[in-house]
């Protein structure tokens, strides 16, 4: 009797898809929002760091050092497409460069959040110039997730996106 109890009950939650049966039976582990600290002022001050330089390397196209800002397997999200580290190096890297150097870009930053090993930061920013033969106005949102690692701090995500910018 108590295994068909069970078994219907495992039908009733599969077949209505009842998350709030399930946790009404077994409720889910909930931390306390203090539980994860934050991240001392000098990780803050290295994850800032870490960005400001990728921001430089773009900016002058001097791509000494980059490998140690970017972790193994780097993800960047842009456009509906998401690219590992050898793919972002070995091609979209000279692309980021060039549009840096051509069209006069101003990052904002937005928020900055820092638990334990993991930080995120996200800026937004606004584009003005030409870049292959194309006027530009845009503004744009970035996120950037970085991780601790034994060698510091390393940069695990981008998601970039930009929008034409609409006239007031």
């Amino acid at each position: 009797m108590t295994s068909r109890r069970n078994l219907v009950l495992v039908v009733f939650v599969l077949v209505l898809g009842a998350p709030r049966v399930l946790w009404a039976i077994v409720p889910p582990q909930r931390q306390p929002a203090a539980s994860a600290p934050s991240c001392r002022a000098t990780d803050s001050a290295a994850v800032v760091r870490v960005v400001d330089r990728f921001h430089e390397i773009l900016l002058t196209g001097d791509t000494i050092g980059l490998s140690e800002l970017l972790a193994p397997d780097l993800r960047i999200l842009e456009g509906g497409t998401v690219e590992n580290r050898q793919k972002y190096l070995s091609h979209h890297l000279s692309e980021d460069i060039e549009f840096a150097k051509a069209v006069n870009q101003r990052r904002a930053s937005i928020s900055y959040t820092c638990e334990e090993n993991v930080a995120w930061l996200v800026s937004t920013s606004t584009a003005r110039g030409n870049f292959n033969g194309r006027a530009i106005d845009s503004v744009g949102a970035e996120l950037m997730v970085l991780s601790r690692t034994r060698n510091g701090w390393k940069v695990r995500v981008i998601h970039w996106s930009s929008a034409r910018r609409q006239p007031h």
